[in-house]
């Protein structure tokens, strides 16, 4: 009984040190081979999905799933709001869509809703930089400056800062990289907690993100469907991985073997089998890949994708 309590204790210290990890150092490393594997995993991916075509004879995403924290129509709604302008990301429904997406992992259970709690942290920064910015536009508010209880703030701050973003200097990711280069925010030698440091690490982890969502929805020719499980420890080995040290790659694969099978997945979004929960998920990926597409193509014009 000792030795197995000794284990459980050991896995989760693992699993805690893993949802730090995650952000803090594994998405600071330079970006090159995340973009380059990601444009690989496309070039092969290309096929659309035979389920898509037939998107107009299914049921509609449903606009909500009775007895699930996690909607998939309020992320669907939230992503569409943020690549609403063009050429452009706006921050309070992209903020919004990771809310939603935190309640998708915690949704898959402690071990890997862990992760979930960096990603918090990570959303929490911004939102307090863009209230503190709107209460003193002309001040250069820092990191250093937000307290360790307006960090930890996730409901009454958030609603706020969110709506602050609405006509602030952080209301959209342009406006944000405008308003900290000229402050100073952004030190292209040194980590800093700036808004658009942080923008970079949410960025990584959505990529993540997206290609799990895309293998989950696929259908395999030959109807032999791997696990969730797999699927997601593919999508880490093909994004995240390659930034992390052998300790954290090692604490993810135990985070991902206790992944639900797919039968619950099916349940997360109402759908009745794999040709709904393609559609729902397809949808969900082209929303994604939007937000991602547009966020790359602002950071790199501003030449971001190297901050420290």
């Amino acid at each position: 009984m000792g030795v197995k309590r000794k284990a459980a204790a050991a896995i989760l210290v693992l699993l805690l040190l893993l949802g730090t990890l995650w952000l803090q150092g594994g998405l600071d490393y330079p970006w090159d081979s995340c973009i380059k594997g990601y444009n690989q995993i496309n070039q092969i991916q290309q096929q659309p999905n035979s389920s898509e075509a037939d998107a107009s004879e299914l049921p509609p995403v449903p606009t909500r799933c009775p007895g699930q924290t996690f909607q998939v129509s309020v992320l669907l709604s939230h992503l569409l709001a943020a690549s609403t302008p063009p050429s452009d990301v706006v921050l309070q429904p992209y903020l919004s869509s990771w809310d939603e997406l935190v309640k998708f992992m915690e949704a898959l259970g402690p071990m890997v809703g862990l992760i979930s709690s960096e990603i918090k942290s990570k959303t929490s920064i911004i939102r307090q930089l863009a209230l503190l910015s709107d209460k003193n536009p002309e001040a250069e508010v820092g990191a250093d400056e937000l307290s360790v209880n307006s960090l930890n703030t996730q409901t009454g701050d958030k609603r706020d800062s969110g709506a602050s973003q609405q006509t602030g200097a952080y209301h959209s990711l342009r406006s944000m990289i405008r308003v900290e280069v000229s402050r100073g925010l952004v030190d292209f030698k040194r980590q800093t907690e700036s808004g658009c440091r942080t923008i970079l690490r949410l960025h990584r982890a959505l990529l993540w993100l997206k290609l799990f969502l895309q293998k989950l929805a696929e259908i395999p020719p030959g109807g032999r469907f791997r696990s969730p499980s797999e699927l997601c420890r593919e999508a880490y080995q093909n994004t995240l991985a390659v930034h992390h040290t052998w300790f954290v790659r090692r604490a993810a694969e135990m985070a991902f073997i206790a992944m639900p099978e797919r039968s619950f997945f099916f349940r997360l979004v109402c759908a009745q089998n794999q040709e709904v929960l393609s559609i729902l998920l397809n949808r969900v990926v082209k929303a994604i890949g939007v937000v991602y597409d547009r966020t790359q193509e602002v950071l790199e014009e501003n030449g971001m994708l190297d901050l420290p």
